[in-house]
């Protein structure tokens, strides 16, 4: 993909624009901003000393629970991403500049999410978002204000591009005119966001188990990923790390393929060989991602696709990604066979989950940028009920909190089946 030298390339234009005083505000107007290094290995990320584990933390050793509050206060040394999701723009900028002044203080990065696009969660259960473009894209204009020049990372709504308009149940979107303008409303948020000088932008990409990678891919080129960082993966998802980042590099792979490898490959993402790659077909240059088959086991075809057809681009040359370890140190649940007799909902408050590999930049694998806890660890992701019909989770025998609602015995099951085990951030000072 051309993201890095995409955005090198044109800020070498703009510069010679304007040292020649020929068109220089078109171009300065036109062109994405160029690349700022904000995510090095290097980078520290802030950690908020009011967090929600934080006050867990004093709430259980006060009441006695030393075990839990300790794990709570290991988790509250860590850093986690701040949610936006909602609010009128002035709320919006005071409260982002709040958090990156504050981050700036301590000479360290914060970690932002942008979750406020129009029809969010196809109206689930994190349903709302902003109730029109318009009003979103003031939002977002207030949301890049309030960082300004400050460093900060800005994750892009949480599937907003896995799950369009278009993907929602009961046909919302028949003429596919929702599903354009929220691509159309997420390549503005890219755009306005990474005019901030010290901004890195990543689009959120849903998860190895979601969309083929061609799919995604090209989803993520209409929404503007050429301009941005490149994108995150796993989301409040439970997806091994190792798998996450191998789907995440095909994705990577699938875009360069898309925009800078061959003529005869350029604009044909739906050719690159997904998580689904058929072994019936390995030398097709168009695999049709047609089996229903999620086995990794099967993945070293669409390995063979990507060494055959798209070889070892350099690392610079490819989009980076950022992965959501906050809740898949045991990887995804399988409830019992037999079960449920409908959908068990695997992916809400799946039980006997345990926090994954701790945040950082430094993660050793070129592609990947950073491991961030994006979901706040401890938070419900809905009353789930596993469509049983009733009212209670049968895997708690309780009615889940709603989405985003603090939930101490999630986060304390989280805490307490970390892998690793969870420790001290070694920044705490502890």
């Amino acid at each position: 993909m051309r993201s890095r030298t995409f955005r090198r390339r044109t800020a070498v234009v703009t510069a010679a624009l304007t040292a020649c005083g020929a068109f220089a505000a078109t171009a300065a107007q036109a062109a994405p901003a160029p690349a700022r290094d904000t995510v090095t290995s290097a980078t520290k990320f802030y950690v908020d000393p009011n967090s929600k584990a934080a006050r867990q933390a004093v709430d259980d050793l006060r009441g006695g629970k030393i075990e839990d509050g300790l794990n709570m206060a290991k988790l509250a040394s860590y850093p986690q991403a701040a949610w936006f999701t909602g609010g009128t723009p002035t709320e919006t900028r005071t409260a982002v500049r709040t958090l990156v002044r504050a981050a700036a203080l301590t000479r360290r990065v914060p970690v932002l999410v942008a979750y406020n696009i129009p029809g969010r969660d196809c109206s689930l259960y994190s349903s709302g978002g902003a109730d029109s473009s318009a009003a979103y894209r003031q939002w977002i204009d207030a949301f890049a204000r309030g960082i300004g020049s400050d460093k900060a990372v800005v994750i892009l709504e949480p599937d907003g591009l896995a799950s369009l308009p278009k993907d929602c149940a009961g046909n919302i979107d028949p003429t596919g005119e929702l599903s354009t303008r929220r691509v159309a409303d997420l390549d503005y948020a890219v755009r306005t966001l990474k005019n901030g000088a010290n901004t890195s932008v990543y689009l959120d990409a849903g998860n190895s188990q979601w969309r083929a990678v061609g799919d995604i891919a090209q989803r993520l080129l209409d929404a503007g990923a050429e301009r941005s960082d490149g994108f995150v993966l796993n989301i409040s998802n439970y997806q091994p790390t190792d798998q996450t980042s191998q789907y995440g590099t095909w994705v990577s792979k699938c875009l360069w393929f898309a925009t800078e490898g061959p003529d005869w490959s350029r604009g044909h993402a739906d050719w690159c060989a997904s998580q689904y790659y058929s072994p019936a077909a390995p030398n097709d240059q168009a695999p049709g991602n047609a089996v229903s088959s999620t086995d990794p086991s099967t993945w070293h075809w669409t390995d063979a696709w990507y060494d055959q057809n798209v070889g070892s681009p350099a690392d610079e040359d490819l989009a980076h990604f950022m992965v959501d370890t906050s809740r898949n140190g045991k990887g995804p649940w399988t409830p019992q066979p037999g079960a449920y007799s409908g959908d068990p909902e695997t992916w809400c408050n799946p039980p006997g989950r345990g926090i994954g590999p701790r945040p950082t930049a430094d993660t050793g694998v070129p592609l990947v940028d950073a491991y961030l806890y994006v979901k706040t660890v401890g938070e419900s992701d809905g009353s789930c009920t596993r469509n049983t019909g009733g009212t209670i989770d049968p895997e708690y025998g309780v009615v889940d909190p709603a989405a985003g609602v603090w939930w101490p015995e999630q986060a304390h099951e989280l805490a307490r089946n970390a892998e690793p085990r969870l420790t001290f951030s070694p920044w705490s000072g502890f």
